[in-house]
């Protein structure tokens, strides 16, 4: 067995899985500093603070299998003291146990697959990615049985290291369209047509394809999503079979992915404890919200008008029976196609708050019925563990909290006895002010701390 160190090897790590994940999986032991995705193997190096927070990490999962959406993890300790910028490429050869690398050697035309493909990518795109590197002078995508590819060739062999060094590994959009980055052994590029699908930079008098054609079937018009988007973030993702592809190339156990009503009604509240707010942090787990009316001929009913029906269907999915305020709802669709606006709605379409209009992928990952574990973000950079159960402890018996901090950001894990607590906590305290910071809660799927 390795020395231990600060440095920890995950194995089996597939291309479902991402960097948030791992983070979620270790950071109850301690701060992590640095992480290393090694996509082409299936892999990843992880380093955290100190050599203590990775042995805790490593003896607690050696009594509790980790797993990450469904795919069971394997972990111990890497022969790497410490993890480097440097180290990353030497690290695919150092940390494999199925031997060298497999690529190809060093070349100025590169293999890019993307994985987790949410939205298009043309050629336009992969430019704007691939030409702060070097000087690009073709592109050709094609669609194969490993998913979405293109050829890139660079002006030099030096360009095309530094972009494939750089970008391996990285989302091309906010929690998707993640680069896995081989070198071709093909010396030059054919490009016949400049369009969406290929494109020769050094000869713009190319003829264009004739139109009709979609280079990624399935796709064509971008299946409803807005026009416009700019790389780093998508306002919303529209269709089930880019949403299917947020949760690893499949949807949750009940979900269709087909509901296409959009407002949900709930029932059996507690009409002394609720109010449109509350109902707001709770759904907005799960979509962005339009609108929300309370009943007034029903007190305990309310109308909730969702972004689109797939999250629709996602609150009904996992709030279905749900505890709250000493209440289990019944959650179901309505039978109204919207909310009609009025003096007894409150409309929240263009709330801040709304947590799908960025990192919409990251966040359909993440949904889940109500848990005993929230997560604490967006914290005041002072904040101590006494504070954070001062400011929840009204809402039920905490069990276990933790603060830590992930990329220079104070963030928080607290454990309440049981899901309705926790629920609790979440509808009162998320969006709360605190020391000049606006709290953000979300349920956690982790069991311990």
């Amino acid at each position: 067995m390795a020395e231990p160190s600060k440095v920890i090897h995950v194995r089996n790590v597939g291309h479902e899985i991402s960097e948030n994940d791992l983070l979620q999986l270790f950071q109850p032991f301690g701060v992590i500093t640095k992480l290393v995705m090694l996509r082409a193997k299936n892999q990843a190096l992880l380093q955290m603070q100190d050599i203590p927070s990775a042995v805790n990490a490593l003896q607690f999962y050696a009594n509790v299998q980790p797993s990450i959406r469904g795919r069971n993890v394997y972990v111990q300790f890497s022969s790497h003291q410490e993890l480097t910028t440097m180290d990353q490429n030497q690290a695919r050869e150092d940390e494999s146990a199925v031997g060298n690398s497999l690529d190809a050697q060093p070349n100025r035309i590169l293999l890019v697959t993307v994985h987790h493909m949410l939205y298009p990518i043309t050629a336009d795109v992969l430019h704007q990615v691939f030409s702060p590197h070097g000087f690009v002078e073709k592109i050709v995508t094609f669609q194969k049985s490993a998913g979405f590819q293109a050829l890139i060739q660079y002006q030099s062999r030096q360009s095309a290291v530094t972009a494939r060094s750089t970008l391996q590994g990285r989302n091309i959009y906010d929690g998707c369209c993640q680069l896995d980055i081989q070198f071709s052994n093909l010396d030059e590029l054919q490009v016949n047509y400049n369009n969406d699908r290929s494109r020769d930079f050094t000869n713009p008098n190319l003829p264009t394809e004739q139109k009709g054609r979609s280079s990624q079937p399935g796709y064509g018009d971008a299946g409803g999503m807005h026009s416009g988007a700019r790389a780093g973030g998508f306002s919303q993702m529209a269709n089930a079979a880019a949403i299917a592809a947020a949760f690893g190339g499949g949807l949750p156990p009940g979900i269709t992915g087909t509901n296409e009503r959009c407002t949900v009604l709930v029932a059996n509240l507690n009409p002394d404890r609720i109010d449109e707010d509350k109902m707001f942090n709770l759904f907005s787990i799960y979509g962005n919200i339009v609108r929300i009316k309370l009943l007034r001929n029903k007190p305990d009913h309310a109308l909730i008008q969702m972004g689109d029906g797939f999250q629709a269907e996602l609150a009904v999915h996992f709030l279905k029976g749900a505890m709250l305020f000493g209440k289990r709802l019944e959650v179901n669709y309505s039978k109204h196609a919207n909310i009609t606006q009025g003096a007894d709605t409150h409309e929240y379409a263009n709330s801040n708050l709304n947590r799908f209009n960025r990192n919409a992928a990251k966040n359909y990952r993440y949904c889940c019925s109500p848990t005993k574990m929230i997560h604490l973000s967006t914290l005041p950079q002072d904040i101590t563990e006494e504070e954070i159960v001062s400011l929840l402890e009204e809402h039920g018996t905490i069990v276990n909290s933790k603060v830590f901090e992930m990329n220079g950001k104070k963030q928080a894990l607290v454990q309440f006895e049981t899901e309705e607590q926790a629920t609790e906590a979440l509808v009162c305290k998320h969006a709360s002010p605190l020391s000049g910071s606006v709290v953000r809660i979300s349920f956690s799927q982790l069991q311990n701390i």
